[in-house]
């Protein structure tokens, strides 16, 4: 069954995005990172900005087949079909479709903005409901 973990109080849910994948690539995981398309846009240009002993090898999932079975991290829209099933990072706001064929599944809230805070609430009774045991991460305490 997937590991679904809640990463709660992201003061910018984007960098937040872009440390998770550092910190993923450097595990030796792979990741996608499923979003609205307008944020995997900025998302991709934040990645592309960071500094060089932080860079993150990533494509989008409209690449080219052979890149992005090789890269380790995939920006997508969605989490069907994904090019592996190892980590999927979650940037929308509902249920991602087909999340229960990867490992390892984490929500990031804001945490200052408080739609985004509702729609983790309901994300996280449907996991319940489910049977899925959540992990809760607070980034706040953890920035201390």
């Amino acid at each position: 069954m997937t590991e679904v973990a809640f990463h709660f109080n992201a003061p910018d849910k984007l960098a937040y995005a872009c440390r998770f994948a550092r910190k993923v690539h450097k595990s030796g995981a792979r990741l996608v990172i499923a979003a609205p398309a307008d944020l995997l846009v900025e998302l991709d240009r934040m990645l592309w900005l960071m500094a060089p002993q932080d860079f993150v090898a990533h494509c989008r999932a409209d690449a080219d087949e052979e890149l992005v079975e090789a890269s380790p991290v995939v920006l997508a829209t969605t989490a069907q079909r994904p090019p592996h099933q190892e980590v999927l990072l979650n940037l929308h706001g509902e249920v991602p479709e087909g999340f229960g064929q990867f490992e390892r599944l984490v929500e990031v809230v804001s945490a200052h903005d408080e739609s985004d805070r509702s729609a983790a609430r309901l994300r996280w009774k449907h996991y319940a409901s489910r049977g899925y045991t959540i992990t809760r991460h607070d980034l706040v305490l953890k920035s201390h």
